[in-house]
């Protein structure tokens, strides 16, 4: 008996584990609209989204025997089983949202542990039966199959459903409002925030009254009595009010709709998932006490978990505590909000998907149909939707310091109220659905609503949306078959195999926790180069070149690591080389962005300095090019086993590697720290290098005709030496251009043109 308690305890302790990774999942859920809109200061944000799920949890206690009855009949299962279930769920639970959390996929918890006691109580039921010698048809009695069918359809039907619902309400409210909305809010605003908060509201009767631990069921029965009368007085109350405040005062009220609707949703979170994290090792503690009650432990019935049991609220408060402390330090949390925000934003910019095959098909159909649809429908008409989306002029409200958030105050209220409305809809037809499926796709349905996805960015967006949808989809499959694995490896080995799989998913997490800091760091990278919306054209050219002289020390790194791994015939460095080329693309396509971006803002003022961008554009192209072809051609030739260098080789290419090198220290200081410099002095290394390559083809020549050097180490040897002799160029380039472009900080000196004439 003593050994099932220490499973219990396990089990809490693997709770509150499951708590943190399960709010880093689903923080998504209700801080995307807030996060994204930039409504407030972060801290702000979190407070809100704080105190609703302080508020959730205490209406959570009516979903917990989801956990003890909703999947399996408990009466079915002698305690010792229902423990091998319940751990098998929980060591499952954590290592695969954690794992989800890693790459930024956010996923359903609500999926994830329903298929997990599907799988467990597969397992142990199957045990049983042969055990007994049964036949497998029996597995029909101890699993509830019309709640697992139910939930299946339920996710099918969501996602469509909520991706719809906010593409057509996002649309008409665009049409009423355009981007340019502040006028119209102030005719139609007390309309907009009575419609706003009264379904906000709704979705926090219906969804919150339902299973909170503090209302009698008087209480809940007259609130549903009287649902309809309460939200009618909610909106003529909410129209007055916002009405109101906008004759008399300069508040924007987009801004507490979208701070109410957070509170609202976080809420929600808080009540509906929280079963997710601490209802198995709650189910745990009910079946142990139950067994402890008995004069055979061992094999005392469990009828008494198929009852509703409260939870008490102090429990509840203890969870909503973990909770809250997550939301706050957890970097992954922000790592899965970064996926939704970034597939929904407004403007152009860094993607964090590439392009996959069959999102190209969607776009071209979609463009298509798009195309014949205007092809049809009036010219005028046209001509007047387009001008209700017209973003030309837009300009962000006060207090965003001339950055734009990633979409603005009117989609985050659609957001909150379509996602509000479906909820509430669903709960009140009594249909099971994700909480994360619904805020997810209604917001990928409003940000294509409002034309985010354009033609620059839609393949980009289309395929993270698909990976998202295919990862629930995953979710599902693997929390089935993990759980089902672990359960007949707890089953079969006992303590040991708890034991082993504590282990395992230590070490699982501990290598996540790895990975995501890799992860971290190389989208921070690319964060920092990505320049922002700024309106400073000095400023934008000088942050230009210092992201050159960046890009120049990356190129260098990644250069004398390849030099060492083909010098040294070492397969190991090339291999990761080759899989982080698309790294160095990543930040040469960043840098030409903002060039792009600078030009815009040079148009005007100074032509010729603009036109030299073009060449800066072509040089970090050129560059990256050469880079990744050498990377390339040393990693297929040593993965191949072909012959390696020879020592006259790896001796000429010594002296290469330290003329490339001393180029590209020297300039990427000059760009880093915009110093004054000798054009003569800094172009020696490539004036050294030519006469090199001269010599050394001459060399090269003549071990071909001898057949010392074979064919395919000839083509690598002359490879290298032309890759970098191209990015030698194209760095001395990147430095005369920027001798030429900021004479300002040049003055006093004779330019780089001067010296070569």
């Amino acid at each position: 008996m003593e050994l099932y308690i220490v499973a219990v305890a396990v089990l809490f302790a693997i709770a509150i584990m499951d708590l943190m990774v399960g709010v880093s999942n689903d923080a998504v859920n209700f801080l995307n609209s807030s996060v994204g809109s930039r409504v407030a200061p972060r801290h702000v944000i979190m407070i809100v989204a704080s105190l609703g799920i302080l508020a959730g949890v205490t209406f959570s206690s009516g979903m917990m025997e989801v956990a003890r009855k909703g999947i399996f009949h408990p009466r079915l299962f002698l305690m010792p089983e229902l423990i091998t279930i319940f751990l098998a769920v929980m060591l499952t639970d954590v290592v695969l949202l954690d794992l989800f959390n890693t790459f930024g996929f956010p996923t359903s918890t609500t999926v994830s542990i329903v298929f997990e006691l599907l799988g467990a109580a597969i397992a142990v039921s199957l045990f049983k039966i042969f055990q007994g010698g049964q036949g497998v048809m029996e597995l029909a009695h101890y699993i509830n199959t019309g709640k697992a069918l139910a939930i299946i359809s339920g996710i099918l039907l969501s996602v469509g459903v909520a991706f719809v619902c906010g593409a057509l309400a996002q649309y008409i409210t665009r049409v009423l409002f355009t981007f340019n909305y502040e006028k119209r809010l102030k005719r139609y605003g007390g309309l907009w925030g009575g419609l706003a908060l009264s379904m906000i509201v709704y979705f926090i009767l219906i969804k919150g009254s339902k299973g909170a631990s503090f209302m009698g069921p008087e209480t809940v029965a007259w609130i549903k009595t009287h649902t309809w009368t309460i939200i009618g007085i909610c909106f003529i109350g909410f129209t007055l009010f916002f009405q109101t405040l906008m004759i008399t005062t300069r508040i924007n009220i987009l801004k507490p709709i979208v701070l109410v609707g957070t509170f609202a949703l976080a809420m929600a979170f808080a009540a509906n998932d929280l079963v997710n994290f601490i209802g198995v090792p709650l189910a745990g503690f009910h079946a142990l006490m139950l067994a402890k009650a008995s004069a055979v432990p061992l094999t005392a019935p469990m009828d008494a978990l198929q009852k509703a049991v409260q939870t008490p609220t102090l429990y509840l408060l203890i969870a909503g505590g973990i909770m809250v402390a997550t939301l706050w330090v957890s970097r992954k949390a922000r790592t899965v909000t970064k996926t939704e925000v970034s597939l929904g934003r407004q403007e152009e910019g860094l993607e964090r998907f590439d392009s996959s095959q069959i999102s190209r098909v969607i776009v071209r159909m979609f463009s298509r149909i798009t195309e014949t649809g205007r092809r049809f429908a009036p010219a005028p008409l046209t001509q007047w939707m387009d001008r209700r989306f017209d973003t030309q002029d837009y300009q962000p409200a006060a207090g965003y310091d001339g950055s734009i958030p990633d979409f603005d105050l009117l989609r985050a209220s659609v957001n909150l109220m379509v996602a509000s409305a479906l909820v509430s809809w669903a709960t009140s037809m009594k249909l099971p659905l994700s909480t994360t499926y619904v805020t997810f796709m209604v917001a990928m349905g409003t940000s294509l609503a409002d034309r985010a996805w354009g033609l620059e960015s839609a393949v980009y967006r289309v395929t993270g949306v698909l990976m998202v949808i295919g990862g629930w989809f995953f979710t599902a499959l693997m929390a089935f078959t993990v759980a089902l694995t672990f359960a007949f490896v707890i089953k079969f080995l006992k303590g040991p195999g708890v034991f082993l799989l504590l282990l395992l998913a230590g070490y699982v997490i501990f290598r996540n926790f790895k990975i995501h800091g890799r992860r971290e760091q190389a989208a921070q990278e690319l964060e920092l180069l990505d320049l922002k919306r700024v309106s400073d054209a000095d400023f934008a050219v000088r942050t230009c070149f210092e992201h050159s002289g960046h890009f120049l020390a990356v190129v260098n790194r990644y250069l004398s690591d390849c030099f060492e791994g083909i010098l040294t015939d070492n397969r190991k460095p090339l291999k990761q080389l080759r899989r982080e080329t698309s790294k160095v693309q990543a930040w040469s396509n960043i840098i030409v962005a903002n060039i792009f971006k600078t030009m815009r803002l040079l148009q005007h003022e100074d032509v010729k300095a603009a036109d030299k961008y073009a060449h800066v554009i072509s040089a970090l192209q050129e560059m990256t090019e050469s880079l990744r072809d050498m990377i390339l051609r040393c990693h297929v030739h040593i993965s191949n086993q072909h012959a390696g260098l020879l020592p006259a080789q790896k001796k000429e290419l010594q002296r290469v590697r330290k003329c490339v090198e001393a180029l590209l220290a020297d300039t990427a200081r000059i760009l880093l720290e915009r110093e004054h410099f000798n054009y003569g002095e800094v172009a020696a290394p490539y004036v050294e290098l030519k006469n090199l390559l001269e010599d050394f083809d001459r060399s090269q020549i003549d071990r071909i005709r001898s057949g010392v050097s074979k064919t395919r180490l000839s083509i690598l040897y002359y490879g290298i030496n032309n890759a970098c002799l191209k990015i030698s160029e194209q760095a001395l380039h990147l430095v005369t251009l920027f001798d030429e472009t900021l004479p300002k900080e040049a003055q006093g000196r004779p330019s780089a043109t001067d010296v070569q004439n």
